[in-house]
Order: structure tokens, then C-alpha cells, then sequence
């Protein structure tokens, strides 16, 4: 089972969307049979056999096995992941793009950055599943209280600096067998806790 399924195709985006299909396919981290997903959601055994037949044929979720029960032939499925994620390219012709953006310091370039390395990433995890092989990755996630708006500035402008002189040491574009990497530095407010606007750093007077 992969961990997370990039789904692509506007018409599976919708299937999965779908709130009761999204409840079966969270009760089939496990193999289960329509009778047995049908008492733990509390619907008829025929509309969870309709929402299963569905599934099945948009790909999000598999047969395992069948089993034998007096007269009646009993099939049980699993989802293909344990995670979904909805492709930015599920929406076409107004996919959100970091190619399209004119201000690279604007929060939507930002949220353009991200969906794409939800893109690629994500379809690069289903390969590696596939060929049974590690991707290799890095990730780090932190925060940072600044104390004014002219520390955040200055720890920005040392950051550049630092990955700029790191990535001109490392990158070397004819070498034998290597392999492109995409590095993406990401920085946002975190969200208020109490849902009322993005916190942020008191501003210094001039």
C-alpha cells in the first residue's frame, strides 16, 4: 500500500471527494468486505457495494481476496493507500503554476511552490513504490519567534546567502551520473490560535 496516492484525473478527484466514499476508503486501511464496512458506517450493504464498485473503478481501491460464505461469494477490498492527496493538475487549464507567477515574493507564488512539490513528489513516491526502491528526500520543518521585522529581514537575507554559496559549491551541471535535485525554502506567518489572522512580528518604528 502506498503512503500517499497523488490522484490527477478530475474525475477520481471527485469520487474521492465524495464525504461517504471518503469514510469508506479511511475504513479500508484494512481489507473489508461490504457487509462488514456496511455496519461500521451504518448504510445499506447495497449502497456501500454501489460506493465500492465506484472506487474500484477509479482505481482508489483494490481486491484482495473472496471467501465462500454458505451460497454467497463474499469479496473484500482495500484502498490502494493509506493517504490521498488531489493534484494541482486535476484542475486543467487553471492549475495553480510557480511558472505563471509575476511576483516571486507574493504569498500566492509561495502556495504555487508547494503544490508543485505536492506534484512532484508525490509522483515520485509512486514510482519508487513501483520499482521498490527509497526515495531520498529532506525535509526540515522549524519555527522561529522573530523579535522585530529587521531580524526577519536580516535572517532572510543570512539564509540566501548561505543556501546561495551551499548550492554554487555543490551543483556541478556536467557531472557523470548526477541527478538534478530541487531545492524550495518556504517561510510563512503561522496561523493565529485562535483563527484570526496570521501572527506576525511586531513592526519597528522608523
Amino acid at each position: 500500500m502506498l503512503a500517499v496516492e497523488l490522484i490527477e484525473d478530475p474525475a477520481t478527484a471527485t469520487v474521492a471527494l465524495d464525504p461517504v466514499r471518503c469514510r469508506l476508503l479511511a475504513e479500508l486501511a484494512e481489507p473489508a468486505s461490504a457487509a462488514a464496512l456496511a455496519a461500521r458506517v451504518g448504510l445499506p450493504r447495497q449502497k456501500v457495494n454501489y460506493h465500492l464498485r465506484t472506487l474500484l473503478a477509479h482505481g482508489l481501491v483494490r481486491e484482495v481476496d473472496t471467501r465462500k460464505w454458505g451460497g454467497l461469494t463474499e469479496r473484500r477490498v482495500v484502498a490502494t493507500a493509506s493517504a490521498y492527496v488531489v493534484s494541482p493538475s486535476a484542475l486543467g487549464p487553471v492549475e495553480v503554476s510557480p511558472e505563471r507567477a509575476t511576483d516571486r515574493l507574493s504569498a500566492s507564488y509561495l502556495v504555487a511552490l508547494a503544490a508543485r512539490a505536492v506534484r512532484e513528489v508525490a509522483d515520485l513516491l509512486r514510482r519508487a513504490f513501483v520499482a521498490e526502491q527509497r526515495l531520498a528526500t529532506l525535509s526540515i520543518d522549524s519555527e522561529i519567534r522573530f523579535r522585530s521585522a529587521a531580524e526577519r529581514a536580516a535572517f532572510s537575507a543570512e539564509l540566501t546567502a548561505a543556501i546561495t554559496e551551499l548550492a554554487a559549491r555543490y551543483h556541478d551541471e556536467n557531472a557523470p551520473g548526477g541527478r538534478p535535485h530541487r531545492l524550495v525554502v518556504l517561510a510563512h506567518p503561522l496561523p493565529d490560535p485562535l483563527g484570526e489572522r496570521p501572527s506576525s512580528p511586531p513592526q519597528t518604528e522608523s
